[in-house]
């Protein structure tokens, strides 16, 4: 394994703030509008955003947004969580990730204007990220929800090119309720008066509340499925809208998920009136990339303990996202077929059972490991009983590193192993893999 790093000063300010404020979330916008307001309201000074929420696909949707975005040659603020391997993919200013300095200037000017009061880490990094976005030049601003949308720390944003809508699943019940019409109401928070609306294709009683949200905001909704599609047709990528019809390459990012959201982002580029041509989008589906989402591993340590295996690691870790995993890995089945083998970790806020499910049938055992992340990790042997509860054969390894180790003494011979189950899973992994995201 790769020797550990020297902490740096961003590691070490991020590590105190992790140490010093309270884990997890406080929903409400008040104190974001405190700090703000001792700042000189800097979210009142970026570029124009695009606001992106949902349950899954965010990330992906802002992905594809970046890349077209870029390839039509404007210059793009991004704003996303959680990071992967290093913090500062949190926030990327005019098309670079922001370095240490520039991250640790933030961070302190926005601790200090907050004067020791009551605040969360989300809260601080996303004022870090405003105070950066207001003070470099860009086109546009990419912001992606937290978790939520109406009481988000994000959601104090003003004048939106667009406000995406990703699919809604149930996830984070604790938080945003449990059922889909609660947790689709607070998605629809984001939603501005007077400006534009998109979703991906939903299920009737999220359209229902998405319907609601935009006509209480004096807009219509641009619904996939019914105002645009997008769909995989003879290894192309087909977008209709009442704009016209697209024929694209597929996305560079893998899965029948990723035609929608690639669609998702076209759609809400068009309703942003920047007038994004066809040759853009096309040069962006060919060059968008988003660590850990189906993402193939090809060399490093990690891999090199399964000679033979082709690795795939997605962070996925919802009951929505197994799904679509799954339905992915069915596909790659299909027209190549290998044994499927799991190695999984989660946290312990997440619902195993759902995730795992659609796996039932499909893989041939799941490998429990334990995770860290800003929630306590579930115990292997609790993920194991929920796999065997969701109908798989599941075992429990006191690593990733051992679980590799394990699938090549016992076999099955080139097997196609999926590491998955979390996003900090797949930091992880992609740092013992000597895999930094860029």
């Amino acid at each position: 394994m790769t020797a550990s790093a020297p902490v740096s000063a961003l590691d070490a300010l991020v590590a105190r703030m992790a140490l010093t404020i309270p884990a997890g979330w406080e929903f409400g916008l008040e104190r974001m509008h405190r700090v703000l307001a001792r700042l000189g309201d800097p979210h009142l000074r970026i570029p124009p955003p695009i606001h992106v929420a949902g349950t899954n696909g965010k990330g992906s949707v802002t992905a594809h947004l970046r890349a077209m975005l870029e390839a039509s040659g404007r210059t793009v603020h991004v704003f996303t969580s959680p990071h992967l391997v290093r913090f500062n993919e949190r926030v990327r200013v005019s098309g670079r990730l922001a370095d240490d300095a520039m991250l640790v200037e933030a961070i302190e000017r926005a601790e200090k204007a907050n004067a020791g009061e009551p605040i969360t880490f989300f809260e601080l990094t996303t004022l870090a990220a405003f105070l950066l976005f207001a003070e470099h030049p860009a086109d546009v601003t990419l912001l992606e929800v937290g978790l939520g949308g109406r009481l988000d720390a994000t959601n104090v944003v003003r004048d939106r090119l667009t406000s995406v809508i990703t699919p809604i699943s149930i996830d984070h019940e604790k938080f945003l309720g449990s059922t889909l019409t609660a947790i689709a109401a607070e998605k629809a928070g984001i939603i501005e008066r007077g400006r534009p609306v998109v979703a991906s294709p939903q299920v009737d009683e999220v359209v229902a509340v998405l319907e609601r949200a935009a006509a209480r905001a004096g807009v219509p909704l641009a619904l996939g499925g019914r105002d645009w599609t997008a769909t995989a047709e003879d290894g192309r990528l087909i977008f209709h809208s009442e704009r016209g019809l697209l024929d694209l390459p597929p996305s560079r990012l893998l899965g029948a998920h990723q035609v929608i959201n690639a669609g998702t982002a076209i759609a809400a580029l068009e309703a942003s009136g920047l007038g994004i041509d066809a040759a853009a989008i096309e040069l962006g589906l060919g060059r968008v990339d988003w660590p850990a989402r189906m993402q193939r591993l090809t060399a490093g340590p990690l891999v090199d303990l399964v000679p033979g295996a082709e690795v795939w690691l997605d962070g996925g870790h919802n009951p929505g996202a197994g799904a679509v995993i799954a339905a992915t890995l069915a596909d790659l089945g299909r027209r190549a077929p290998r044994p499927l083998v799991m190695v999984s970790g989660m946290l312990e806020t997440k619902d195993p059972v759902g995730f795992f499910r659609p796996f039932a049938g499909l893989a041939e055992r799941v490998a429990c490991v334990p995770v860290q992340g800003d929630h306590p990790g579930r115990a292997p042997e609790a993920l194991a009983e929920a796999a065997r509860a969701a109908g798989l054969t599941a075992g429990v390894h006191g690593s990733v590193e051992a679980a590799l180790r394990a699938i090549t003494a016992t076999g099955p011979t080139s097997p196609r192993v999926l590491i998955c189950g979390s996003l900090h899973l797949a930091g992880e992994v992609l740092r013992e893999n000597g895999m930094l995201p860029e």
